[in-house]
């Protein structure tokens, strides 16, 4: 049995913009690549609103920054065999960190995090790596969601060649959400329904090959 942890924030704890509510299971992208993988690979989604790489958000009722909380989330899984990190969009808010730069920074903490964790399974082998760079935000008429990440639209786009350039540099995966998915203008965030399940549908070959399934 293989063990895959999806680490990250709204996007993999399935917001809905529609209803403000939340995608039904089967639609969340962890659910799909689940199904995808079959019954000898254990998918656990671990995602959180509001949930940054490395930045304190003073104003949430719960700890959202990535890299306080990775260590004891690792313990809880232990033993697994991939980290896929979809983490990003919230460092976007100039509020918590608003550059892609800052994000990038953040990510690279993460990576460390999860490659020098006192695993509690006496084994040489580390968990394989999959950076995943989020949907690029999109323009908005919901003036609070446009106020909140004012920037983020141009900072976003630049994630996904930044975060490509990181996991070469350290050796891990990576993979482009923004190439089968995208933001829905309803608040320039999010993703409706399809386009959460393109992701997991498109994370599953090269999780298969991480996995060497």
């Amino acid at each position: 049995m293989k063990t895959v942890l999806c680490y990250g924030d709204s996007l993999t704890w399935g917001y809905d913009a529609e209803t403000l509510g939340r995608h039904a299971p089967q639609d969340r992208w962890p659910s799909v690549l689940q199904k995808a993988l079959g019954p000898d690979v254990q998918v656990i989604a671990e995602g959180l609103n509001g949930r940054t790489t490395a930045y304190d958000d003073h104003l949430a009722d719960c700890d959202r920054n990535g890299t306080r909380i990775l260590p004891t989330i690792l313990h809880s899984h232990d033993p697994i065999d991939l980290v896929i990190i979809l983490l990003g969009t919230n460092d976007m808010k100039p509020a918590l960190c608003g550059t892609a730069f800052g994000a990038v920074q953040g990510m690279e903490r993460l990576v460390e995090l999860v490659r020098h964790h006192a695993w509690s399974f006496d084994s040489e082998e580390r968990p394989d790596i999959l950076i995943v760079a989020p949907p690029p935000l999109c323009e908005t008429a919901n003036t609070a969601f446009a106020a909140m990440f004012a920037g983020g639209v141009e900072q976003s786009a630049m994630l996904a060649t930044l975060y490509a350039d990181l996991a070469d540099e350290k050796g891990c995966g990576f993979f482009d959400a923004g190439s089968v998915a995208r933001t829905t203008p309803l608040d320039g965030v999010h993703l409706d329904a399809e386009n959460t399940r393109a992701i997991g549908r498109g994370l599953e070959p090269i999780v298969r090959m991480m996995l060497g399934l």
